[in-house]
């Protein structure tokens, strides 16, 4: 039995709810898709290297998350809306990649 706890939350179908501010979020959709980091400032697109195991992003203070994968949602996104600790939720539209509006925010307080 694993004791390890998850610096996220899922809530609904498509929302990721942020909960340690001691840990970043490296968000991974699909392969062709851009990696978004959520930060205890806000969300953007990551361009730097993605951590290739557990430990590394540990290292770095940081975890992965393929919300693809069965143990968040199962399926990639279109549309992901992220609650981000500085009380903010954004929305991440992966169909606009590229634009201005594929990250942005969505509710200015979620509280």
């Amino acid at each position: 039995m694993s004791t390890y706890e998850k610096a996220f939350l899922t809530s609904g179908r498509n929302t990721l709810i942020h909960k340690n501010k001691k840990l970043d979020l490296i968000v991974i959709n699909e392969e062709s898709d851009p990696v978004v980091i959520i930060t205890r400032n806000g969300v953007k697109q990551f361009t730097d290297k993605v951590p290739a195991n557990r430990v590394e992003a540990k290292e770095q203070y940081m975890e992965v998350v393929d919300i693809s994968g069965a143990e968040v949602f199962g399926e990639t996104k279109i549309l992901l809306f992220v609650q981000a600790i500085n009380n903010k939720e954004y929305k991440i539209d992966y169909s606009k990649a590229g634009t201005d509006l594929f990250i942005r925010i969505h509710q200015d307080s979620y509280i």
